[in-house]
């Protein structure tokens, strides 16, 4: 009984605020502008009359006097051996330079009485005009803008800490509020599936969130469950984000978007606290879509070892995102898109059945995938007749569906360059050209050893690929300077869904007969071809250990997924074993490629001199050094396909009209 009386009687103390502090400071500053006087420091004022003045002055205690004309006052400050004697009291008491204020009816009296006294040596200090009323406001203002300086300093605080310092809830007090940004409607965006060119597969798989989200009911009442998230996995530039807003657009629903990176903070708990209020909001918004961007931010695989540097906070605001997805009901109409591209670096507690149900895959785009682009790209470019989508499409192979945008813009900035009146064909040829090799040098100093020994280089380049079956077919081959470069060659590669041993050994050749070229024809090897046998190593190596193509280790994949794992997959003795291989199948590449060249030495010749003579040669000036090559390649097919197609059609241009293309 004692206990429920002395809570009740226990007084209800008001809650903590960190404004108590401000306050507080700002209270105490001002209480020392206002209270502390700063005559206490240098001296303090009394009144008197102007007859003690005179007798003070002709006493010879006057050190100082200033007069002001507006007031007709003036101030005698006193020597100091006799503040005592005026003022009746010593220095400690009334400051070190104390003064009289006397009242004053004619300033010419005071200077005639001053100028006598200082001609009878009674009088040798400072005499001195001022404004009183100049002064008073220099003083108040000294005295009031800190204090204003201060008070405007904690309204500025003050309205951070309510959560009008920026948009979300950036204050101190409410920097736990989500910071997406929200579209009342996702046709705001304006973006639709006709804008996302290709990527029918990923399409189709969201087509069937867009159909829950406009008719819920039919799924419903069969009793089907809706997936509550898609994750949107591919390399950069493909569209994931794109898609995901082209999702809301469809649907029509509010679109709460932010990256994952935002949910990370400097303050412990913030990223949970965001995680819980994005929810929160979206449940208030349903049937809403909720769009995670570069979700491994948030979303890495927790460690099992805390010593290894594991996150506390970053692993909290994961593990409030797995809670918030798990949390809310099945059909609540909140459905969750993320995307990413490093997957394999998220955890599985995310990727479970009823989080992330499905992964889409957004791939690099195929070649009519990278027609549908370019067409998309294409529609507020000014272009020519010349242009042809086909062969851009061919020329493209790897490209993301940003890359081609950035081939789209820059073939508008080199024609504008050159003050043309539309887009050309050649100007998305130097486009691709510049994105995939660099600006031209044209201007880089060379000797004439230098430019043979690199013509020499890049013949080899091109005859070995011409007489290699599985090589990618040329197109043009060019010893100007580009990027980092002094020499390079265009190929038309072939998209293959499989590739073989024959192909890639093919390739490796290719790549080796540069290095092969300089060693046979000026009798010594340079450091041009290190580029070339970098990629020829990491072909061999993949080949060998992960692909199972070598001879003593066949069928025998040695890859290995695990990133934070410090141990090979495989012995030392294999690992001896691998580096045998690959040495040994790029030693007999390399013999291959001399053979070759040898060969064909007049040929080689012929190329080598053409090119230092034109600097660039096309694929058609192989044709008449070498012949029509042995093999035809899958590119030729379809062109002589398109040709038959485009037999009697009036008006319609070759497909590959210009030299550098013929061949292809």
């Amino acid at each position: 009984m004692s206990n429920t009386t002395n809570n009740n009687n226990k007084p209800n103390m008001p809650k903590f605020n960190v404004s108590w502090i401000y306050m507080i400071i700002i209270v105490a500053l001002g209480i020392m502008f206002f209270t502390g006087s700063t005559d206490g420091a240098s001296g303090v004022s009394r009144e008197t009359s102007y007859a003690d003045f005179k007798k003070w002055v002709e006493q010879g205690w006057a050190s100082e006097i200033v007069v002001n004309k507006d007031e007709s006052t003036l101030k005698m400050y006193v020597v100091p051996e006799h503040i005592r004697d005026v003022f009746g009291a010593g220095t400690d008491k009334v400051g070190t330079k104390p003064h009289l204020l006397v009242e004053i009816g004619s300033v010419e009296k005071v200077e005639e009485f001053l100028d006598q006294a200082a001609s009878e040596g009674k009088f040798s200090g400072k005499y001195s005009y001022e404004n009183k009323q100049g002064s008073d406001i220099l003083n108040i203002l000294v005295n009031i803008l800190p204090l204003l300086l201060f008070v405007g300093i904690w309204i500025f605080f003050m309205r951070r800490m309510g959560g009008g310092g920026g948009v979300g809830g950036g204050g101190v007090f409410s920097v736990g509020k989500s910071k997406a940004r929200m579209y009342e409607k996702g046709h705001d965006l304006g973006i639709t599936f006709k804008d996302v060119a290709g990527q029918e597969g990923a399409k189709q798989e969201v087509q069937e969130i867009v159909d829950f989200l406009k008719s819920p009911q039919k799924y419903t009442d069969l009793g089907g469950k809706i997936p509550k998230g898609a994750l949107l996995v591919g390399p950069p530039g493909t569209g994931k984000t794109l898609l995901a807003k082209a999702v809301a657009g469809e649907a029509g629903v509010p679109f709460f978007s932010m990256s994952g990176s935002d949910f990370v903070e400097m303050f412990v708990g913030v990223g949970a606290s965001r995680v819980r209020d994005l929810f929160r909001q979206a449940k208030e918004k349903s049937p809403c879509i909720i769009f995670i961007d570069e979700i491994d931010a948030v979303g890495r695989a927790r460690t099992k070892n805390p010593s290894m540097g594991g996150n506390d906070e970053r692993e909290n605001t994961l593990n409030a995102l797995l809670t918030e997805m798990d949390g809310f009901g099945t059909n609540s109409g909140v459905i969750i898109l993320a995307a990413t591209n490093r997957a394999d670096m998220l955890d599985k507690a995310l990727l479970r059945a009823g989080r992330f149900d499905r992964q889409i895959n957004v791939d690099l785009p195929d070649l009519n995938e990278r027609k549908q682009i370019f067409q998309v790209h294409l529609k507020p470019v000014k272009t020519d007749q010349t242009v042809d989508i086909d062969l851009l499409a061919r020329q493209t192979p790897g490209f993301s569906g940003a890359d081609i945008a950035n081939v789209c813009n820059e073939a508008a900035l080199i024609a504008a360059r050159r003050n043309g009146e539309s887009v050309g064909k050649q100007d998305f040829l130097d486009a691709v050209d510049r994105i995939i090799g660099g600006l031209e040098k044209k201007t880089k100093v060379m000797t004439a050893d230098e430019k043979r020994a690199i013509a020499i280089h890049e013949a080899g380049h091109a005859t070995i690929s011409w007489f290699c079956e599985h090589a990618a077919p040329l197109v043009k081959v060019t010893i100007v300077p580009r990027g980092r470069a002094l020499g390079a060659a265009w190929y038309l590669p072939e998209e293959r869904q499989i590739t073989t041993k024959e192909e890639m050994l093919d390739e490796m050749c290719s790549l080796l007969g540069g290095r092969a070229a300089e060693e046979l024809f000026t009798g010594h090897i340079s450091t041009g071809a290190m580029n070339d046998l970098e990629r020829a190593t990491k072909s061999a190596y993949g080949m060998i250990a992960y692909a199972g193509m070598s001879d003593k280790l066949p069928n025998i994949c040695y890859y290995n997924n695990q990133e934070y794992q410090f141990q090979r997959p495989y012995s030392e003795t294999t690992a001896k074993v691998i580096d045998d291989e690959v040495l040994k199948m790029i030693n007999d590449q390399y013999v291959r490629a001399k053979q070759i060249l040898k060969e064909h030495e007049e040929g080689h010749n012929a190329l080598s001199q053409l090119l230092i003579r034109r600097e660039v040669i096309f694929a058609e000036d192989l044709e008449k050094i070498f012949g029509k090559r042995p093999w035809v390649s899958r590119s030729q097919e379809i062109m002589a396909e398109r040709e038959l197609e485009s037999d009697g059609e009036e008006g319609t241009p070759p497909p590959f009209g210009t030299e550098e293309n013929k061949d292809a």
